[in-house]
């Protein structure tokens, strides 16, 4: 019988998720199919590592966001206050995944969560919480005060999405073959621009809606 305990089995559970949630989309998803990709005889394997779906889920973006960090710290701390360069050291940690499959597949899955971050609210996602990357957001939204606070946040969170969306998309024509319309270098380049273009945008006329 295959093991189902031990970190050896946690970590091909992770790896298989990875696979199946950027496969199948995170709500779609079946259980089964990552226990039987990880090679686990035990329906149950999930529950007695991650507690959860949500668990095993958390545990493939903590894997990620680790990954990431490495590459984000140095460039984070490195970078003046200032929206471009924020979001420079953001794409270059981000286009940091493209670089492995599974790399790839997590791209794909971060997309997806994009709501679940808690930058509307400020209160972090847990895998989120105290990480750099919260740190960057902090830092980017602190210079974008001339904003109502409303649309400042709005804004923010649409710029990250934005962000994601499109590592996303370039990671789904990696996996599939599909040569993109332009090299890594102009994509990452203009990805920076556009997303600080959205960002210093100026305030919009219409503001009776605005508390």
């Amino acid at each position: 019988m295959a093991r189902t305990s031990g970190p050896e089995t946690r970590d091909k559970l992770i790896r298989a998720a990875e696979e199946i949630f950027a496969a199948q989309g995170v709500d779609g998803a079946q259980l089964r199919d990552i226990v039987a990709l990880a090679g686990q005889s035990n329906p149950s394997a999930v529950q007695y590592h991650f507690g959860s779906r949500g668990g095993l889920l958390d545990a493939v973006m903590a894997a990620r966001q680790r990954r990431t960090e490495k590459v984000l710290d140095p460039l984070l701390a490195a970078a003046p206050d200032e929206p471009r360069a924020l979001i420079r050291a953001l794409v270059t940690a981000e286009a940091s995944e493209l670089r492995t499959e599974r790399g790839l597949r997590c791209l794909r899955i971060s997309a997806q969560l994009s709501d679940e971050s808690g930058v509307r609210t400020r209160t972090p996602h847990p895998t989120l919480d105290g990480t750099v990357y919260w740190r960057l957001i902090e830092r980017v939204e602190a210079c974008l005060t001339a904003l109502p606070e409303p649309l400042r946040l709005e804004r923010l969170d649409l710029a990250l999405t934005v962000v994601g969306a499109a590592m996303a998309d370039r990671a789904r024509q990696y996996l599939d073959g599909t040569r993109p319309l332009t090299g890594e270098a102009l994509f990452c380049a203009d990805l920076v621009e556009t997303t600080t273009a959205l960002l210093r945008a100026p305030l919009p006329a219409i503001r009776e809606d605005l508390p």
